[in-house]
């Protein structure tokens, strides 16, 4: 199975682990992911800009929206001590790596990696993070971005990070079309790291 079905929610690819290392805000998060999970083995490009120029969270409710093996979500828990977050995907080998990952992290207490129809319909997020699987297709992208924003509590923002030849700047300005005005915070190797306030 190529890495673009990452979105299943059952990859039919043989489960095999595999741990890595990422970089995340100055601190060495030793992770395991696994295949059939999006970026397997290693730190998505795009999640490694977002991680240098953003910074993280201090607190409050946070979506790692799309989590994979949780790297975004794991990193702002590990980084930010006031902060509880979710992690959401899918992908049920994601939900499995993350929740394991969060356990060796020390952080279990403050993250909690879920599929969508596990978190509760009241809940909301003062932040969502992201590096969307854009691959799924404008619509389905599109869709899930509404489903999840409408989440924002007032006065919260999503921080997302999506390659330029992907479409980053046709769903900025789509975003602020919807209601969510999304300003660019950088721009570095190729990827718009994106912030929409809510509504």
């Amino acid at each position: 199975m190529s890495e673009d079905h990452y979105f299943s929610a059952d990859p039919a690819v043989p489960f095999a682990r595999e741990p890595l290392v990422a970089e995340a805000w100055g601190r060495r998060l030793a992770l395991t992911s696994g295949s059939g999970v999006f970026a397997r083995g290693r730190l998505d490009g795009g999640t490694a800009v977002l991680f240098r120029e953003t910074e993280p969270p201090i607190g409050g409710r946070i979506l790692d929206l799309g989590c994979g093996y949780g790297v975004i979500g794991l990193a702002i828990a590990a980084c930010s001590p006031d902060a509880v977050v979710t992690g959401v995907d899918v992908n049920r080998r994601a939900v499995l790596l993350a929740t394991e990952n969060a356990a060796t992290l020390g952080v279990s207490d403050r993250y909690a990696a879920l599929t969508p129809d596990d978190v509760p319909a009241d809940a909301t997020y003062d932040e969502i993070w992201s590096n969307p699987p854009i691959r799924v297709g404008k619509q389905a992208l599109h869709d899930l971005l509404l489903t999840w924003f409408a989440r924002l509590a007032p006065d919260g923002r999503a921080v997302m990070v999506v390659g330029k030849n992907l479409g980053a700047d046709s769903l900025q300005r789509w975003l602020g079309a919807q209601g969510y005005p999304t300003e660019r915070l950088a721009s570095a190797k190729g990827f718009r790291v994106l912030e929409s306030r809510s509504a």
